[in-house]
């Protein structure tokens, strides 16, 4: 889907959400290895640097520690570092009801609206499943709607495309086709949390994270 609207497409899982997807088949679907630890010092960087970042579904461990500046997985340094660099981030949490219901869940999602992320959360955008059934709906995410609140991918020249350095677990990642043909490629750069891996768009380079 983010690829037929011009993106290119990476994917990182948390190591816990690694568990939940198929990332062979991933990576044949992308054309780049799905991530989910940091590279060793001196390793080159396999993915390309993300011009916007999409973090879905997200798990509510996810956003509390993004909340809280941690960076313990490749997929939390990504986002920490993307606010960093001014991407644009769009998350849409999944969890069940009673997760959803604990103060510091609202309390993150509140923090992260202030600092400018667009958060797509509400029983008007996607009713969270009760506790034991959100593996049973994973099947209709609404990724639409996350990649219609990302838009489509922006032309500008590549040496101005700022991205994340170090992977993100969890997220699935994007980039503007035209980066292979000419200057002005950009890249998506998303996190997919517990059902199943989102995607991420970053300008230049692909990534993704899911939330785990």
């Amino acid at each position: 889907m983010a690829q037929h609207a011009g993106w290119q497409v990476c994917v990182i899982a948390t190591p816990d959400g690694r568990k939940f997807i198929d990332a062979e088949a991933l990576a044949a679907q992308t054309g780049y290895p799905v991530r989910c630890h940091y590279k060793h010092p001196g390793d080159r960087d396999l993915l390309p640097r993300p011009d916007a970042i999409v973090v879905a579904p997200a798990t509510v461990n996810t956003v509390n520690k993004w909340s809280c500046g941690i960076a313990d997985t490749l997929a939390l340094g990504v986002l920490v570092e993307g606010y960093g660099l001014g991407l644009p981030i769009v998350v849409m949490p999944y969890t069940n009801t009673a997760m959803a219901a604990h103060p510091a869940f609202h309390e993150s999602l509140r923090r992260l609206r202030a600092w400018g992320v667009r958060v797509l959360f509400g029983d008007d955008v996607l009713p969270m499943p009760a506790p034991g059934t959100g593996s049973r709906q994973a099947a209709h995410f609404p990724w639409r709607l996350v990649l219609a609140a990302v838009g489509p991918p922006q032309r500008r020249p590549a040496n101005t495309a700022r991205g994340v350095a170090t992977p993100t677990s969890g997220p699935a990642a994007l980039r503007n086709r035209s980066h292979r043909a000419g200057p002005d490629g950009r890249t998506l750069l998303a996190p997919p949390a517990a059902p199943r891996p989102a995607p991420a768009l970053r300008r230049g380079e692909p990534l993704a994270e899911r939330a785990g």
